[in-house]
């Protein structure tokens, strides 16, 4: 099963609603994957056990794991194609 963290700067507001919308969305289509919403501050200690990384803000920093743009999950603005890039992931 992958596992999906989603960071801000709380791990609260908006960390928490892209991992709810991107969650729903792995239910309805019972896609074997978890979202976890966390605050900046802990990223690197959960990154070590994800296998994605959904950002809210670009990171400056490089993650040896794939990234994919969560502003797309808050606006709806691209979500589709974002979320084709995760299945796309999640699937090869």
């Amino acid at each position: 099963m992958k596992k999906f963290i989603v960071a801000c700067g709380s791990g609260v507001a908006t960390s928490q609603t892209v991992a709810s919308t991107v969650g729903r969305m792995f239910e309805k289509d019972k896609i074997q994957a978890t979202v976890e919403a966390v605050d900046m501050k802990s990223l690197d200690h959960y990154i070590k056990d994800a296998d994605g990384y959904i950002y809210i803000a670009k990171p400056k920093k490089e993650y040896p794991i794939p990234m994919f743009n969560g502003i797309a999950f808050l606006t709806g603005m691209g979500k589709d194609a974002e979320y084709k890039k995760i299945l796309d992931f999640i699937n090869k």
